[in-house]
C-alpha cells in the first residue's frame, strides 16, 4: 500500500492514502499555549510544524478525541467545520454537524470525490472517550492503523486478527500526571508500543504524540532503546515534521 504521511506536530498527521487527504487530530494553537482541565493545566511546547493556513486540501479528519487540546485545540477545531469528522460516538455528539461516530470496531465508508475508504474504530484506553482507527482502501491487501491516545490492553491484540497491519502509527510519550499518580500511563510508552507492534505484525511504526507537550515522559532516544532492547528498531520509522515522507 502506498501512503504519504507528513507528521505536523504531537498527533496531528496529513495522511495522503487512496486518493484522499485524511487530517488527524488537529493542533495548530502557537507554542506556549495553556488549557486547564480541572486540576491538570495541559503546556505546549512547540507549535507545528506546518500552519493552519498552509495546509493543502483536506478531505476529512480522523479525531481520536475532542475533549484534550493536545489532540484538538481552538485553531484545530475550525478545520472541522465543512468536511466530515470521524470520531468517537460522544464527540460526534459534542460537536454535531457531519461529525460521526464510530464505536469499537464498527465500520464507516468514507466517500470523497469518488475515493472511498473504509475507517474502523478500534479500542482505546485513555482519560475520557477515545477512539483509534484502521483505515484500508478497498482492493488493497494491507491497511493502516492510528491508535489514538491509549495504553497497550489484550483488546488491541484483536486488530491482528481481523487486518493485516502494514503501518502503525502509535500515540506514545508516556504520558504522566502527578496529579493522576505520577505512576499511571495515560499513553503508551516505549515498552508498550513494542509490545503492540509484535502484536500487530506492523511492519512499519510512525511514532507520533511523544513531543511538544510537557506532560510527555519519553521522547525520541528512549522509544528508540526500548525497541532496540525488543529487537524492533528496525520497524521504527521516525519522520522529521512538516516533510512528507513516502510509505509503502
Amino acid at each position: 500500500m502506498k501512503i504519504t504521511v507528513t507528521h505536523i506536530g504531537t498527533a496531528t498527521v496529513l495522511l495522503e492514502i487512496g486518493g484522499l487527504r485524511l487530517l488527524t487530530d488537529p493542533v495548530f494553537d502557537p507554542a506556549q499555549s495553556e488549557y486547564p482541565y480541572g486540576p491538570v493545566v495541559l503546556r505546549s511546547t512547540a507549535g507545528p510544524a506546518i500552519g493552519a493556513g498552509d495546509l493543502p486540501r483536506i478531505d476529512a479528519v480522523l479525531l481520536s478525541h475532542d475533549e484534550h487540546a493536545d489532540n484538538l485545540d481552538v485553531t484545530g477545531r475550525t478545520l472541522l467545520a465543512g468536511r466530515p469528522v470521524v470520531t468517537t460516538v460522544s464527540g460526534a455528539e459534542r460537536l454535531g454537524g457531519a461529525a460521526i461516530g464510530l464505536a469499537p470496531w464498527a465500520t464507516h465508508e468514507l466517500t470523497v470525490a469518488g475515493n472511498t475508504l473504509r475507517i474502523t474504530g478500534t479500542p482505546a484506553e485513555h482519560i475520557g472517550d477515545v477512539i483509534g482507527f484502521v483505515v484500508e482502501v478497498p482492493g488493497e491487501n494491507e491497511a493502516v492503523y492510528i491508535s489514538g491516545d491509549t495504553v497497550y490492553t489484550a483488546e488491541l491484540d484483536k486488530i491482528a486478527r481481523r487486518f493485516t497491519i502494514g503501518t502503525a502509527l502509535l500515540h506514545l510519550g508516556a504520558a504522566r500526571f502527578k496529579e493522576y499518580n505520577d505512576s499511571q500511563l495515560i499513553s503508551m510508552d516505549g515498552d508498550q508500543a513494542a509490545a503492540l507492534t509484535r502484536s500487530l505484525g506492523a511492519h512499519t511504526v510512525v511514532p507520533i504524540h511523544y513531543t511538544s507537550w510537557r506532560h510527555f515522559t519519553e521522547d525520541r532516544a528512549d522509544v528508540t532503546a526500548r525497541f532496540a532492547a525488543a529487537g524492533l528498531a528496525d520497524r521504527l520509522r521516525w519522520l522529521t515534521p512538516g516533510s512528507p515522507e513516502n510509505l509503502g
